[in-house]
Order: structure tokens, then C-alpha cells, then sequence
């Protein structure tokens, strides 16, 4: 029987107190709310497309703004994704997702490798969806990257409608996510020339 791949963080400020469980070969479920419905949204369609259980509870100093909520929501989900992957022995490494949404173009590249980088290119329109504001959205994945030591390449290609936009670069990270973390027993070690990550 396989080791569960299942990594856990927990990050109290001043600010915040959350608590994370993501199991990585989950059954796409999503349980808890981080209270702003925009994020939660997007958190259900991670967590589908990742094909990963992601477990939440705690607090955001909402009544503030949902600033300090998402970017330790992504500090804490990228921490509990490199516990989840561990050695990486056996893992794909590499993972790469284009997502259509309507008039919208969404690409991902990402390399699990431990060596943290974003790229965020293209236009996010800037507005608020619900309590959201879009460029948290940059905030938010440069936090994933630095946590979880991923090389992360997000690209927006074209789109008009912010919703579509967030959602398909949230849907084109989730599939190369699960790719990247996909176990193939053809690889021995880690995928790595040097022998380590």
C-alpha cells in the first residue's frame, strides 16, 4: 500500500489563524471555507481539477479586507503541498495545462523542483468579484510558489471577463498541479540528473 501523500500547515498571526490538511491523491473535495465566496470558489475547482482533498479551518481578519486572509492562505497551502509531496521520489516534476473559458485563455507551466519563481504575464482585468479583489490573485500564487518551492509560470493569453480570466488560470495551475505531482513508477529517484531536488 502507497504512503499517503498528505501535508498539513498551520499559520497564526495577528492577522490570521488557519490550518490546512491537502491530500494529493484525494477525491477532489473541498471542506471548510476561508469566508470570502469568490476564493472558496476557486478552492472547489483547485481542489476538482487538482484532483486533491483540501481540508480548512480558521480565520481571516476579514472586517479588515481579504488581503492578509488569501496571501496566508496561499503561505499555508504552499507549505502543506511541499509536506505533501515529501521526496518527491517518483514524481512527475513537470506540468503544463491551457484552459479555454469562453473568450478566455488561461496557460500554466509549472516545475515542482524546490526552487521557488513566479511568472505572472498577461492582463487581469483589476476589479472585485464579490469581497475578491483581482490582484490579490498575483499575491496569492506567489505565495503557493514561495511555500511550496514551485517554479510557476502563469500566462494569461487573452480575456476580457475577470471571472473567466481568475478561473481559467486557477483551473490551468490546478491540472498542471496534478500532473506534476502525478506518480510514475518508471522514474527512479527523483527526476533529476543531479539525484536530488
Amino acid at each position: 500500500m502507497a504512503t499517503p501523500r498528505v501535508g498539513t500547515a498551520h499559520r497564526a498571526t495577528k492577522e490570521t489563524d488557519l490550518e490546512v490538511r491537502i491530500d494529493l491523491d484525494g477525491r477532489g473535495e473541498l471542506r471548510g471555507s476561508i469566508g470570502v465566496g469568490f476564493m472558496d470558489h476557486m478552492l472547489d475547482l483547485l481542489c476538482r481539477h487538482g484532483r486533491l482533498d483540501l481540508t480548512l479551518s480558521g480565520r481571516g481578519d476579514l472586517h479588515v479586507d481579504p488581503h492578509h486572509t488569501i496571501e496566508d492562505l496561499g503561505l499555508t497551502l504552499g507549505e502543506a503541498l511541499a509536506a505533501a509531496a515529501g521526496d518527491k521520489v517518483g514524481m512527475a516534476r513537470f506540468g503544463q495545462a491551457a484552459v479555454p473559458m469562453e473568450e478566455t485563455l488561461a496557460e500554466c507551466a509549472l516545475d515542482f523542483c524546490g526552487r521557488p519563481h513566479l511568472e505572472l504575464r498577461g492582463r487581469i482585468p483589476r476589479t472585485r468579484l464579490g469581497e475578491f479583489d483581482t490582484e490579490l490573485v498575483e499575491d496569492f500564487f506567489r505565495a503557493v510558489a514561495m511555500k511550496a518551492g514551485l517554479t510557476l509560470h502563469l500566462r494569461v493569453a487573452y480575456g476580457r471577463n475577470a471571472h473567466h480570466v481568475v478561473e481559467a488560470l486557477f483551473k490551468a495551475f490546478a491540472r498542471a498541479l496534478a500532473q506534476s505531482v502525478t506518480l510514475d513508477p518508471r522514474i527512479e529517484g527523483v527526476l533529476s540528473t543531479k539525484g536530488k531536488l
